[in-house]
């Protein structure tokens, strides 16, 4: 890490000369980017940063952050995937562009560099431990998690990015679509349970996750065992498999399918007693969109399932 480090320095130093050799005054001096050379102070989880007025070279380190500058208009430079090679997740759009600056667990300093970011976004929970790398490329805004805080680090993620206005509509938006599905919905909601299966692992998610929290904002009840402030039932034998049910189940596989437990459970005798199996009411939807994207356009995404399987496909999309 050390010598990775010292290269990116390096590597900072040059581009920086350079800048000045091209630019001469009429350059940003702070290094803050942003074409007028003006900054805000921004307040975040990590501290305080100057961000260029309006950021032009956006790198993002987690899906969240991506999922928020992509529904705000802004295609970032770089970002990194869930899952090396994997590439960004499926519904989202025009990301052909977007440099890879490696995975989440490992954010790739250099590559990060190299783009000449003027804002990068992330959280504590994923790179603590590098903000201060970081922040020698570019100026660096953090939220303190991810997952269940998804609206709140959206403002903070569109305060950096100057689009407070636009975040605001967007999260109106939202909850005028809500409001539309409890009406569809009317007083017969049925509890939904929510199972995602991984390579060797079985979760069952509760309230304290992204999708817990758009269920609990659609009015939809959930099982005992999931109407708890919790995030998820990890590593869910077959012996919990009574505590997957519900009067609807919906489901998604992360990676492929062969490699997770998704025919372990699902051939289990328990599953089948399952009323809501019985009853044809299994849903496989996207893990990109249930799971990995953890913003307003993913959450668009999930309400429109909702829509589609619970409201009888009384289905709108936002624009």
């Amino acid at each position: 890490m050390k010598l990775r480090y010292t290269r990116t320095l390096l590597l900072l130093m040059i581009t920086a000369l350079a800048l000045a050799a091209c630019g001469g005054e009429s350059g940003d001096a702070s290094g803050d980017g942003g074409s007028s050379g003006e900054t805000r102070t921004v307040e975040h989880a990590a501290g305080e940063s100057e961000v260029a007025e309006d950021p032009e070279r956006v790198v993002v380190l987690d899906t969240g952050e991506l999922d928020s500058a992509m529904t705000l208009g802004v295609t970032p430079v770089g970002a990194v995937e869930a899952v090396e090679g994997e590439g960004y997740p499926s519904y989202l759009e025009d990301t052909e562009e977007i440099e890879d600056v490696g995975t989440i667990e490992q954010p790739n300093l250099e590559r990060i560099a190299s783009l000449e970011p003027d804002l990068i976004l992330s959280s504590q929970l994923r790179h603590e431990d590098i903000y201060d790398q970081l922040s020698e490329i570019a100026p660096t805004v953090f939220t303190e998690t991810t997952g269940v805080t998804w609206r709140e680090n959206f403002m903070k993620h569109a305060e950096a990015l100057n689009t407070t206005e636009e975040a605001e509509s967007i999260a109106e938006d939202y909850e005028a679509r809500m409001e539309e599905f409890r009406s569809a919905m009317g007083e017969d909601r049925p509890e939904v349970s929510v199972v995602r299966f991984l390579p060797g692992e079985t979760r069952i998610y509760q309230k304290e996750s992204f999708v817990g929290t758009v269920l609990e904002d659609a009015g939809l009840p959930r099982p005992e065992s999931q109407d708890v402030d919790d995030f998820a039932i990890l590593e869910a034998s077959q012996e919990f498999i009574p505590e997957m049910g519900g009067d609807v189940i919906f489901t998604t596989v992360y990676g492929p399918e062969e490699d997770s437990t998704v025919e372990e459970i699902t051939t289990d005798p328990l599953w089948q007693e399952l009323e809501a199996v019985q009853e044809d009411r299994v849903y496989e939807v996207p893990d990109d969109t249930w799971m990995l994207g953890i913003g307003y356009t993913s959450a668009d995404r999930v309400t429109g399932d909702l829509f589609q399987y619970l409201a009888e496909g009384e289905e709108t999309t936002r624009e």
